[in-house]
């Protein structure tokens, strides 16, 4: 079994789709991260309608790698709905792109699972190429 089978079958066993109220919808999109340590964290989307509340799965994987370990560094992720990502289903939204480059600039190495099949993936970096904080965090203006 390779890590990214691994990383799929971790984040596959939180995939129960229901709401929870009638105004919250949970667990219909999940998340498996590696850690820069090897250490594997989970999450599941968090979806109210009140958007303020709302929380994907990779933040959520990466607020629980940070809270259990204080790490910060992600060597790789894979997110997704009922099925394995096939092209670009497996993305991170914007805010999460975001939200992991600020974590660590390191996380532009992050590799991110496109195919699963295929395990053909890209890395965040790729997908945030001019990122606007790349001064702050190698310690320019604050």
């Amino acid at each position: 079994m390779d890590i990214w089978e691994t990383l799929y079958n971790k984040a596959k066993q939180l995939y129960h789709p229901h709401d929870v109220s009638p105004f919250i919808y949970a667990e219909n999109v999940v998340c498996a991260l590696e850690a820069d340590d090897g250490q594997i964290y989970t999450g599941y989307c968090f979806e109210a309608t009140c958007g303020v509340f709302h929380l994907c799965a990779e933040r959520v994987a990466a607020f629980n790698m940070y809270q259990f370990s204080k790490q910060t560094k992600v060597k790789r992720m894979i997110a997704f709905r009922e099925a394995a990502p096939a092209g670009a289903s497996g993305m991170p939204c914007g805010a999460c792109r975001e939200f992991l480059m600020e974590l660590n600039v390191a996380n532009a190495a992050t590799e991110i699972m496109v195919d699963y099949d295929q395990r053909e993936t890209i890395t965040l970096g790729e997908l945030m190429p001019k990122w606007w904080g790349l001064d702050r965090a190698k310690g320019g203006t604050e």
